[in-house]
């Protein structure tokens, strides 16, 4: 079994009197895509919010690459290895892509012509070559889409969380984008996301968590959360389930 990258152990959030997270245990393994899913308000952003620390736990701990990280701020954990992409996408509208994504890329490039530089890198890695120059406020959805997820590698992250990075794409704009995911990992990324879009998440996910009301209802391949009913009752429904154990990609 491969070596884990992260450790998230017995972890609890409180907002006021709402348990939103309740003794979450899970672990990420290197060089892996593990997917965490779950219906809307289950507390999967929270979770990542708690990982990348925007917010602090009531209980429990996270430990990366051996480490507990949980008093060190958000960009500490950055400089660890650490990046992640928001649902609602608000790039530097009057920057360019090129710009959005230096900005990342000066956490470890002193000079702007450094960071400038390996923006492009990042750009080509996530097939925004074209559109360097750009204003980010131009962009369509999908490119919107791409340009978060080339600002979160700008850091050279070791540990990537990807919160529904495919959301509102239509089905070629995901298949487009699956290959893009999978070769962050062929490089020796690991990759924690979430994710409702069912085809991505079988394509990618070697390992899938399923959270609902705050807790880890079922672990394992996709095929075998499918078939958990408990999965079925809370969130994929009968007709995606059959879907996924019938290894179709339509889900």
């Amino acid at each position: 079994m491969a070596e884990s990258l992260l450790i998230v152990e017995n972890v609890s959030k409180y907002f006021g009197g709402l348990l939103a997270i309740d003794k979450v245990s899970f672990q990420v393994s290197t060089g892996r895509i593990t997917a965490l899913i779950g219906p809307n308000g289950a507390g999967k952003t929270t979770l990542f919010s708690i990982i990348s620390g925007f917010l602090p736990v009531d209980d429990g701990r996270v430990v990366y690459d051996g480490a507990d990280i949980m008093t060190e701020p958000p960009h500490q954990r950055a400089r660890r290895g650490i990046a992640r992409t928001f649902q609602i996408v608000q790039p530097f509208a009057g920057l360019t892509v090129r710009e959005n994504i230096a900005i990342g890329s000066h956490l470890w490039q002193r000079s702007r012509a450094a960071a400038l530089e390996a923006a492009n890198q990042v750009a080509l890695s996530v097939g925004l070559s074209a559109q360097l120059e750009a204003p980010a406020a131009t962009l369509t959805v999908a490119g919107s889409k791409r340009l978060e997820l080339a600002r979160a590698l700008a850091i050279a992250p070791r540990l990537l969380l990807l919160d529904e990075v495919l959301a509102g794409l239509n089905p070629s704009e995901i298949r487009d984008m699956v290959p893009v995911v999978r070769e962050l990992t062929a490089r020796g990324m690991t990759i924690l996301m979430t994710e409702h879009v069912m085809q991505a998440v079988t394509a990618l996910a070697e390992h899938v968590l399923v959270l609902a009301e705050g807790r880890i209802i079922a672990r394992g391949t996709t095929q075998e959360v499918a078939a958990d009913p408990l999965v079925v009752e809370a969130y994929l429904g009968r007709g995606a389930a059959k879907r996924i154990t019938a290894g179709s990609m339509h889900a």
